[in-house]
């Protein structure tokens, strides 16, 4: 057998086990969710709960049922990756059709920093899908000539500071911009203006501009990188992106964010549980670094779109939970306690432990966790992704679209930026890039 089949059978064993491994799990967790889920909510609230009189019944709806329609808009180095696996186990739970990439290699990239293309996702027959929830800009048009007008919109952002110094590591921005020092987040924030011609990478193979340091989550929910000084534009499309998203997960209070999701979307409270085990943390010189109340300045400054993003939907997330009136702290409580047995139990369980047992609340019915369950709780995004497209075929071979991190790479090496991992090996491969090889000595 020829040496060159090795990686593509290593990878045919690695999908065809992942869908092994969670294939009779999700069909057992399915039907236990589907009984779950068939009490009767006929006569509760908007909240989960009973009304106890007239009065209480005018005031809330009398019908709750679950948004089946969705979309998630997984933001980077944003803390996405829990949000992430919930969607996904919901989606899974709930049979959804899920509008997905065509090749299932890669990092689940559906389009970025562009609008997809027909060929760059897996069409059903009737073109018709419940959810969106991989890595995608936002754009408006696009999502809704894709799903209906009631769909719900909902994404993840988190502090700017923090954002900066996980993106610096992870997109190894240091290197881009020539800074050497021993923590480039506090040598950056003495002046970013200084770095700005720097700072700011083109992809010429769709004419977009990206910077890493300035504005990055408000890029990802669609806003351009050459508006970064207009204040008025900013105000705009950011009161426009609020009118626009059901809610905002915000790192920083993810317990309130995800008990206000679960309200909103009249979810259950076990489809957004989570596993408290950290997932893709990273560790790097200057992660702990405090900025200096100077650098902040700086920063708020330099970041300003990005700030104000944060500003508005911080101030939009207390006034919504404030709208669903006092009882939303019981059920934060409540929540907060189920989660962390539920977590705790996942990550201790032994073959010979007996089913976990959460009694009904107000906000939930009765259910059991099981190892099923916790295979589910602590699986990350890729095990699921390649579930929900156990069925499809792997699409155009070397046509996944290439993350961010590896285009940033290529700019700091000088080379072209690409959109699918093919034409990228096909430039590698290619005479101009061999002589250039050669000339530099590598």
């Amino acid at each position: 057998m020829s040496k060159k089949l090795y990686p593509a059978i290593a990878f045919f064993v690695l999908v065809l086990g992942s869908i092994l491994y969670f294939l009779p799990i999700i069909g057992r967790v399915r039907t236990s969710s589907q009984q779950i889920l068939s009490f009767d909510i006929r006569e509760r609230g908007i909240d989960g709960t009973i009304p106890e009189n007239k009065e209480a019944t005018k005031a809330l709806p009398t019908v709750c049922s679950p948004r089946r329609k969705w979309v998630f808009i997984k933001t980077h180095k944003t803390g996405s990756c829990t949000a992430g696996v919930i969607t996904r186990r919901y989606a899974i739970y709930h049979n959804l059709t899920v509008l997905y990439p065509a090749v299932a290699s890669g990092p689940n990239m559906l389009a970025w920093p562009f609008q997809p293309a027909e060929e760059d996702y897996v069409h059903t027959p009737d073109e018709q899908y419940d959810v969106i929830l991989n890595h995608m800009r936002f754009n408006k048009t696009w999502l809704r000539s894709k799903l209906p007008a009631d769909t719900a919109y909902f994404s993840i952002i988190r502090k700017p500071d923090g954002h900066l110094k996980t993106a610096m590591n992870y997109y190894n921005l240091p290197k881009l911009m020539k800074i050497k020092s021993k923590n480039p987040v506090q040598t950056f924030l003495q002046d970013p203006w200084k770095y700005k011609h720097l700072s700011e990478a083109h992809f010429d193979f769709c004419d977009i501009t990206w910077d890493g340091t300035r504005n990055h989550q408000a890029f990802d929910l669609g806003y351009p990188t050459k508006a970064a000084d207009d204040t008025e534009q900013a105000r705009r499309y950011i009161s426009e992106l609020e009118a626009d998203f059901t809610t905002m997960l915000l790192l920083e209070h993810l317990d309130e964010s995800l008990v206000l999701l679960r309200r909103l979307m009249c979810w259950e409270v076990r489809d957004v549980l989570y596993d408290t085990t950290p997932k893709n943390s990273r560790s790097y010189a200057y992660k702990k670094y405090i900025p200096t109340a100077e650098e902040l300045a700086n920063l708020r400054r330099w970041k300003a779109v990005d700030y104000l993003l944060y500003d508005t939907f911080n101030a939009s997330l207390w006034r919504k939970i404030a709208e669903q009136g006092p009882d939303f702290y019981d059920e934060l409580r409540y929540f907060q306690e189920v989660n962390k047995r539920v977590s705790t139990y996942c990550n201790e369980r032994q073959k010979d432990t007996p089913e976990l047992t959460m009694a009904s609340s107000k906000w939930n019915s009765e259910f059991q966790v099981d190892a099923d369950v916790c295979k589910l709780l602590k699986a990350e995004v890729s095990p699921l992704m390649k579930y929900i497209r156990k069925d499809t075929p792997n699409g155009r071979k070397g046509y996944d679209i290439l993350p961010p991190r590896t285009n940033m790479a290529a700019i700091i090496r000088g080379e072209p930026t690409f959109k699918y991992s093919i034409e990228q090996k096909t430039y590698h491969k290619s005479k101009a890039y061999l002589k250039r090889k050669k000339r530099a000595g590598i």
